[in-house]
């Protein structure tokens, strides 16, 4: 194998580090959210440094294959998809933190009721971002296109936390401090999915050498 491939075979494992560390992130916050129990996510501020540090390795490595190796087609795209996606994975884990946050706050209140939606959101935005890394692996644009779909059932539920919750605040307005951060937990979530269906655009990209973002909606994935 040559370095260069030796190279990008090592750039893709780092891609997939940082992808287990940002999705076990989300897996610690909702944990404490719906056990409430935030020793469960004690270790996320750590995981965070961990995953910023993944993020800056992964472009040092990108911009000197870039400078060094000039690659071209399939390579180039993959150098360029390998930076777009650390990004998405660091926000990502941007977002696990301030669900971990919401939930501090939300500990200083009773439960407002059971969680049900909330994590099923997780559950779904959890399992698009593993997804979304597997068709990079796989470069498997026919997945990546699925899995961007999904994003619609995340939206979904989403606005039906937000009609739920808009009733308790309006039965009773004790209520409205606690519902909010509910509802910032969901806009979460949402932009966690979000940010793999980015990650799925990148696989097409790099596949197909074909840009889908904002046609999702419409159908021409």
């Amino acid at each position: 194998m040559r370095q260069f491939d030796e190279d990008l075979e090592s750039l893709k494992q780092t891609l997939l580090k940082m992808a287990a560390k940002s999705e076990a992130m989300i897996d610690s916050s909702i944990q404490a959210l719906v056990q409430r129990d935030l020793g469960l996510a004690e270790e996320i501020g750590d995981q965070e440094e961990d995953v910023n540090s993944l993020q800056l390795e992964i472009d040092d490595r990108c911009f000197k294959l870039l400078a060094l190796r000039q690659p071209m087609a399939h390579d180039l795209r993959f150098v360029i998809a390998a930076m777009k996606i650390s990004s998405d994975l660091e926000r990502i884990a941007d977002q696990a933190v301030n669900i971990w946050e919401n939930t501090k706050e939300l500990l200083n209140f009773p439960e407002l009721k059971p969680l049900i939606d909330i994590p099923r959101m997780a559950e779904i935005s959890k399992g698009m971002v593993r997804d979304s890394l597997d068709a990079f692996v796989e470069s498997d644009a026919t997945k990546a296109r699925q899995i961007v779909l999904r994003d619609d059932e995340v939206d979904a539920l989403k606005d039906q936390v937000f009609r739920e919750l808009l009733t308790y605040m309006i039965s009773d307005p004790k209520t409205i401090q606690v519902a909010l951060q509910l509802i910032l937990v969901a806009r979460h979530l949402e932009r966690i999915a979000d940010h793999a269906t980015n990650i799925c655009e990148d696989v097409v990209y790099l596949v197909e050498a074909k840009d889908i973002r904002h046609h999702a909606e419409e159908g021409k994935v």
